[in-house]
């Protein structure tokens, strides 16, 4: 099975071009090949797909297993995948995901996509929607205990959960102790994305993520919008945003006219192979 690693700002996935290949059990492929001593080493496994809906379409696995429905910088390597291998030369093409069909603007120098424009949707803040156990209309700063500590957290959903909380410094953050309790809080019935956030400025944030089923993670796009997002939840940015991750950086822009986030941010390719 031929296969391409690529990352995004270091949230780094195998791609296997499914029009290709045939992949029967994706999640006990994903686990394998997610292992960084004994597998290629990645966050998951994403497989792109002919789309009834869309031009493409990506289906995407955790490294424990578990399927995602959308990875914001999964899909920004899946347009560069299906512009630089050929099997499309249109730089506005549409990809079908679990949550929904996205609409991706590409950006290229020398026939290579360089970045990519995601129009991420809107956001959701229906607790039921999320999902997140709650009455209110929308949580947000809303008092939680993980462990013996207690945090404010504002929920989002841009297709998957995010609990988003503010910290003073994220570098001080114990995010392998803390991060699991917050994806299994019972809060929260699909588990949770967890994205702590330190407010730079009202234009700058910085953010570390523990992504469900993958642990910490060098980046998380849906993470990064759904945190950007909180911040205007809470009134502390613009509407523009750069938000910087531990493997780069991404600028998510809310448009408030049509209630969509658009996420701006590079895509690589580390190496292609073959699995015997």
């Amino acid at each position: 099975m031929k296969f391409t690693k690529m990352h995004g700002c270091g949230n780094d996935y195998v791609y296997v071009n499914c029009l290709r290949e045939r992949v029967t059990n994706p999640s006990e492929l994903a686990i394998a090949v997610s292992d960084r001593h004994f597998g290629i080493g990645s966050d998951g496994l994403i497989l792109i797909k002919a789309s009834d809906e869309a031009d493409f379409m990506m289906d995407m696995y955790n490294a424990d297993g578990s399927s995602s429905a959308m990875c914001g910088n999964g899909i920004r390597c899946v347009a560069k995948y299906v512009y630089d291998y050929g099997l499309t030369k249109e730089k506005n093409i549409t990809i079908e995901t679990g949550a929904g069909i996205k609409y991706l603007t590409l950006t290229a120098e020398d026939d290579k996509v360089t970045s990519v424009t995601v129009d991420m949707g809107h956001p959701i803040t229906k607790p039921s929607m999320i999902p997140v156990k709650g009455e209110e209309e929308r949580i947000v700063a809303k008092p939680i205990m993980a462990g013996e500590e207690e945090y404010k957290v504002t929920c989002v959903s841009m297709g998957n959960p995010h609990a988003v909380v503010f910290v003073e410094d994220t570098k001080k953050v114990e995010i392998e102790k803390v991060g699991p309790l917050f994806e299994h809080h019972e809060w929260f019935p699909e588990r949770t994305n967890t994205e702590f956030i330190h407010i730079v400025d009202r234009k700058n944030i910085e953010m570390r993520v523990w992504e469900r089923g993958s642990g910490e993670t060098l980046a998380c796009g849906t993470g990064a919008c759904a945190s950007v997002y909180a911040c205007i939840l809470n009134g502390f940015t613009e509407d523009e945003v750069k938000v910087q991750l531990l493997g780069g950086e991404l600028t998510i822009r809310y448009d408030r006219e049509k209630d969509v986030i658009l996420m701006t941010g590079p895509a690589v390719t580390v190496f292609d192979g073959e699995l015997l």
